[in-house]
């Protein structure tokens, strides 16, 4: 069987696969054709009208599940970037993805697709969010560490009020740190941020996502493409002393992230620093569902149109956990996957 070889009609995906503190990511490296588009987000809807099959059958079910996650390098579009990236899910295409950043900078540094240097390795990468910085910490050979400088990340709306069927009057803020997550206490909502309440996130997240959208505009103060509400992250009590807290982020259609959220903990840190409860370069710690955890600070204040922002500097650490190949059977009447929730 292990040297068996497909025929030549069936179509050959090769990926490599990682972790972000155990959310997963999937690197398309073969399979997809040239994306048309002179950025990211025209590269972004080129994908998502002409090959969208080929995102269903590497994220759903037989290939992926319904919490799969994934991306596709294409070539840079920015001056001095090394490559651009487009991120996949259960539900299409997201604007920008943290622990997608952690995990394929780690993989590019290992298979030196990046020179690896050290002690700090650096990967510029064009999202459709905008050009994301990142580094990986280097010692004896090995990453030891991995940190990116996201986007401007801001403060759309604080301390707002949602009516929702069977949950009554739901507080919540709404901030953007690459993507646009409304923030809700998930004691006021009856729920704890752990493993136990893992339906009970996803179905009243996924209720108070689509209350509020019914609701408001998200506007992108530059881009339409980005004005959306991408999720809900349950904010709670930390579990470790250690930890300044926890949250669970609900997002595209009811997908539940395994890590803290790269984007979500950089929006955290752009409505504590709004808030005053945290300076300049003051590190915390923010865990998942699971216990894993990023670390998070603003580093600088600035301008987004008409925002205040702050630049969020996050870190964790990735590990690549498989290298594979997916074959699509032109005659499977389920080529192209179908997910289950």
């Amino acid at each position: 069987m292990a040297h068996w070889h497909p025929p030549a009609s069936w179509l050959k995906m090769q990926t490599i696969d990682a972790h972000t503190a155990g959310e997963p990511l999937r690197i398309i490296l073969s399979g997809l054709p040239v994306l048309q588009g002179k950025n990211i987000l025209q590269r972004r809807q080129f994908m998502k009208k002409n090959h969208d099959a080929l995102r269903t059958a590497l994220m759903w079910e037989p290939r992926g599940h319904a919490d799969m996650y994934g991306c596709i390098i294409t070539p840079p579009v920015s001056e001095g970037a090394d490559f651009g990236i487009l991120f996949l899910h259960n539900e299409g295409y997201s604007t920008m993805c943290g622990h997608g950043v952690i995990a394929v900078t780690k993989v590019v540094v290992e298979t030196g697709f990046i020179e690896k240097k050290s002690p700090l390795t650096q990967v510029k990468i064009d999202t459709p969010a905008g050009l994301v910085t990142a580094f990986a910490q280097i010692s004896a050979d090995k990453t030891e560490r991995i940190f990116f400088q996201n986007v401007p990340s801001f403060v759309l709306a604080l301390d707002e009020k949602i009516k929702v069927p069977g949950l009554g009057t739901v507080k919540y803020d709404i901030a953007f740190g690459g993507a646009f997550y409304a923030f809700v206490e998930a004691a006021s909502v009856g729920l704890t941020c752990d493993e136990s309440n893992f339906q009970l996130l996803i179905e009243k997240g996924m209720q108070i996502k689509r209350a509020i959208m019914q609701k408001r505009q998200i506007p992108h103060p530059f881009e339409d493409d980005l004005s959306f509400l991408y999720g809900i992250i349950f904010t709670a009590e930390a579990k470790n002393p250690a930890s300044h807290s926890r949250n669970v982020c609900i997002f595209a259609e009811g997908e539940v992230d395994r890590s803290p959220t790269g984007t979500g903990v950089s929006a955290r840190a752009a409505l504590h620093f709004a808030k005053g409860e945290i300076t300049l370069d003051e590190e915390i710690i923010i865990e998942s569902i699971i216990g894993s955890t990023f670390t998070v600070k603003a580093l600088q204040e600035t301008e987004f149109g008409p925002h205040k922002a702050v630049i969020p500097e996050v870190s964790g650490m990735a590990f690549i956990i498989g290298k594979n190949e997916f074959l699509l059977d032109p005659d499977d009447q389920l080529v192209n996957g179908f997910i289950l929730r």
